[in-house]
């Protein structure tokens, strides 16, 4: 990790999402920002914004990684919207800009996110999404997803 005090955790996954994965991301939001971190996520509906409503709910800030040019896109949580205007390519910027990944079942948008972050040696976390190698770390609550990833970025 950079000399940051605040560690970057990317929460990814679906855009669209049933109610017990909105519920379960922002139980992460909400834990990542009660333990400091900065919450990155796609910045629009699904995941991200539960993700981004429980950093909020909990004092974080949270930033938004836009696919289009349109500010407007962003969830009401955003606290920092990036507009980049390259659609998918921006899963690698939200991988880049985190120190680690929290994955949430998504399509394969979520899967090339994973992919970016074990090609730059990043720690992923899975909470019920792709099963792509050893090296995800597979997690059963979010407590457990939020207390593994910063153990994993803070070594």
């Amino acid at each position: 990790m950079s000399q940051r005090l605040s560690p970057y955790v990317a929460v990814i996954g679906g855009y669209d999402c049933s109610a017990e994965q909105a519920l379960l991301a922002e139980q992460v939001g909400e834990l990542l920002a009660r333990n400091g971190a900065i919450v990155i996520t796609g910045g629009r509906r699904g995941i991200s914004e539960a993700a981004c409503k429980g950093a909020k709910r909990a004092g974080g800030m949270t930033i938004g990684i836009l696919p289009s040019s349109d500010y407007y896109e962003a969830n009401p949580y955003v606290d920092h919207a990036i507009c980049t205007g390259i659609g998918e390519a921006r899963n690698t910027i939200i991988v880049m800009t985190a120190d680690g990944v929290i994955a949430f079942p998504g399509k394969f948008g979520t899967l090339s996110e994973m992919a970016f972050a074990l090609l730059e040696q990043k720690p992923v976390v899975s909470l019920g999404s792709w099963d792509v190698s050893p090296i995800v770390m597979k997690v059963d609550s979010p407590q457990e997803a939020v207390t593994k990833i910063l153990q994993e970025i803070r070594r």
